[in-house]
């Protein structure tokens, strides 16, 4: 199973686009878990996680979080702030499955 690992300041403002993006899987038909964590749980998700994006309020923490996820093979990406705040699910979960190796 996939898992689409959503990282935020407090890990809420992320719960509308998530249960965005679960709608789409859903009718794709797609086997995947879709949460969101605030990142102060980033480093304790990566050894279940698929893919990491991050709200455009954390993208400062790019550099550091791509560190930490590279000794995990995981791919880590800011979500585009027009797609975050129109809540486009479809979208993201476009770029999340992109982005898995």
């Amino acid at each position: 199973m996939i898992k689409i690992v959503l990282c935020c300041a407090a890990g809420m403002s992320t719960s509308m686009l998530v249960k965005r993006m679960q709608a789409e899987a859903q009718k794709r038909e797609l086997n995947v878990e879709i949460i969101a964590i605030p990142a102060a749980d980033f480093a304790a998700e990566l050894p279940t996680a698929s893919v990491v994006l991050l709200g455009p309020q954390v993208k400062y923490e790019l550099a550091r979080f791509s560190k930490l996820a590279e000794p995990h093979g995981l791919s880590v990406a800011v979500i585009d702030m027009m797609d975050y705040g129109t809540l486009r699910g479809d979208k993201v979960l476009d770029k999340a499955l992109g982005l898995i190796a």
